[in-house]
């Protein structure tokens, strides 16, 4: 698809209203303190995958509702004192996968830590988390619309919460730096990134690759690709919820959690994206409280900036944590 979306130059000041409901930060303080009270439990049970320079952990953690999370915690192999950690985030649709997929931010000399993203895990990537609120374990999705019609009951309230446990699960582990925290990943990923970000303003880094999981209401005027496109099959039908969907979409709009963002951030975008537009994710980017600076790939869809822009990221965490 050729660029469809508004020129750069008005990309870079697109900042639309936020839709955001008056009770936004209390909801998700009183859903932060529910799982709060379930403890953290964190597990790192050492795998041997034959990888000579990685030491690999399988992780288990308590997350929503008290509900296992499981995800992998890479170290390299010779280090000295406690090491800056990557959390990542992961697309939709897939899952933690193998160890031997997740090689480049141990070998760079960080500790990288996976989140695996519960019910996901079928369609590209395997998972092993299953989301125990619907009795579901991983599946194709979608996603989008389950619990759609309550933000109390809504998938990604489970796992936005997950995300933020994910922070306190890699912090707890001996061999990571507490402060020297960043957030990242790609799509959805870079969506639950933001929303980490968000909801944990302490980390020290953001870096959300062509996010997902932002503006849903313009998402969906724009494009008749998943994953958005589940949202509107599901109003296609549901004529007389379409309101009350919006309304729970805005509990979880990376738009109203960038303004919450405060760390340094380094956002990517496709301008030929035609699965999260350019103007959704430059929504988001544009009310980023923090010191912030975007990719631009003119010319790429949703894969963005691809290892160009892995080698961009590693610049930018050298400049925050230089290695001696």
């Amino acid at each position: 698809m050729p660029m469809f979306d508004f020129p750069l130059e008005q990309l870079q000041a697109y900042a639309p209203a936020r839709t955001e409901p008056a009770d936004f930060d209390a909801f998700w303080k009183t859903s932060l303190e529910e799982a709060a009270a379930h403890p953290l439990a964190a597990r790192f049970t050492p795998v041997d995958t034959g990888l000579r320079l990685v030491e690999s952990f399988d992780v288990t953690f308590s997350g929503f509702g008290g509900q296992p999370i499981r995800g992998w915690l890479f170290l390299p192999r010779i280090r000295a004192g406690r090491l800056p950690c990557i959390v990542e985030f992961i697309g939709y649709g897939g899952g933690r996968g193998v160890p031997i997929e997740w090689l480049t931010w141990s070998n760079l000399g960080y500790a990288h830590f996976v989140m695996d993203t519960r019910g996901q895990g079928s369609a590209w990537r395997r998972g092993d988390t299953p989301d125990r609120d619907a009795d579901g374990f991983p599946q194709i999705p979608g996603f989008m619309t389950r619990g759609v019609l309550d933000p109390r009951s809504y998938y990604y309230r489970r796992v936005f919460v997950d995300a933020v446990r994910a922070v306190a699960a890699a912090r707890s582990h001996d061999a990571v730096d507490a402060e020297r925290i960043a957030l990242t990943g790609g799509s959805q990923g870079g969506g639950i990134a933001l929303a980490a970000a968000g909801l944990q303003p302490d980390v020290a880094a953001v870096m959300p690759d062509v996010p997902f999981l932002c503006h849903y209401r313009e998402a969906v005027r724009l494009v008749e690709t998943d994953p958005y496109f589940e949202i509107t099959r599901y109003c296609r039908v549901h004529h007389d919820q379409a309101e009350r969907v919006f309304d729970t979409l805005d509990y979880f709009d990376g738009v109203n959690f960038a303004a919450r963002g405060r760390a340094p951030a380094l956002f990517s975008v496709g301008l030929m994206d035609e699965i999260c537009p350019p103007r959704t994710v430059y929504a988001a980017f544009n009310q980023y409280a923090g010191e912030k600076r975007m990719a631009v790939y003119p010319y790429n869809h949703h894969e963005g900036g691809g290892v160009t822009h892995t080698l961009e990221k590693q610049r930018f965490l050298s400049a925050l944590w230089p290695q001696g």
